[in-house]
């Protein structure tokens, strides 16, 4: 089996039809989004329908709570709440209620997806070092497991249950065999705002009869997206990271 993991797209729909486009080229069998589709970028819909389409195995993220009014946005910096006022007042009644049937963690068989973490996933706690990776990794009932969040692409592996030392891969562009490890935690990074100082799009693909993680990086129009989100009215701020990939 093929999995193909979106990350954090955040409304930027040009990263993500690069992203789709890869991806079918790689022959994906089960596609995976993990949380976050909404947020920050300029066309919220038009990425719920892509997402909607593919059929995508999908967990809630923070943004997509808070445009629930499921989270309290007094939490979020400046630029993330005038997003969201503007995300929640241009949402359609369906895309609300396509997001209020996300869950928070979705489990199957060979893996398992949350936003953050399987520690306290209510919380969206970051898994960006080994501590918060072994937190996680003790919640895990699977061997795979797939996360965002954090917009920086990571692998942590767990060659048995009580090694205290985790195989760590935090790169931009990753390709690890996972045989032989009992537990693996796969942070995708994010397809549409990435902040590893990369500015392409990142999706994670794993091939589940070879036992390889790949994180994989896609150029896309960023120009365009930065006119559209500069066009309605979002903090330019917005704009300008995405050419800086922070």
């Amino acid at each position: 089996m093929r999995i193909g993991i979106l990350g954090d797209i955040h409304a930027n729909l040009e990263a993500l039809t690069a992203v789709v486009a890869a991806m079918r080229n790689d022959g994906v069998d089960t596609w995976v989004q993990v949380g976050d589709i909404v947020g920050y970028g300029p066309e919220p819909s038009a990425c719920i329908d892509l997402v909607r389409e593919l059929g995508c195995l999908t967990c809630l993220g923070n943004h997509d709570a808070a445009a629930l009014g499921l989270l309290d946005i007094a939490y979020f910096n400046n630029f993330a709440r005038q997003a969201m006022v503007w995300t929640r007042a241009h949402l359609r009644a369906s895309d609300f209620e396509f997001l209020r049937n996300l869950p928070l963690v979705i489990q199957r068989d060979e893996f398992t997806v949350v936003h953050g973490s399987l520690h306290l996933p209510e919380q969206y706690g970051y898994v960006i070092s080994s501590v918060e990776a072994r937190e996680a990794l003790d919640q895990q009932q699977t061997r795979l497991c797939f996360v965002g969040h954090s917009h920086a692409p990571a692998v942590y592996m767990r060659r048995t249950p009580n090694a205290t030392e985790l195989v760590v891969c935090p790169q931009s562009e990753i390709e690890i065999s996972y045989r032989d490890h009992e537990r693996v935690l796969v942070n995708v990074g994010s397809v549409g705002q990435p902040r590893d100082e990369d500015p392409r799009a990142a999706y994670g693909l794993v091939d589940t009869e070879q036992q390889i993680v790949h994180v994989r990086r896609v150029p896309y129009d960023i120009a365009a997206v930065q006119a559209k989100i500069r066009s309605v009215g979002l903090p330019d701020v917005l704009a300008n990271r995405l050419s800086l990939g922070v």
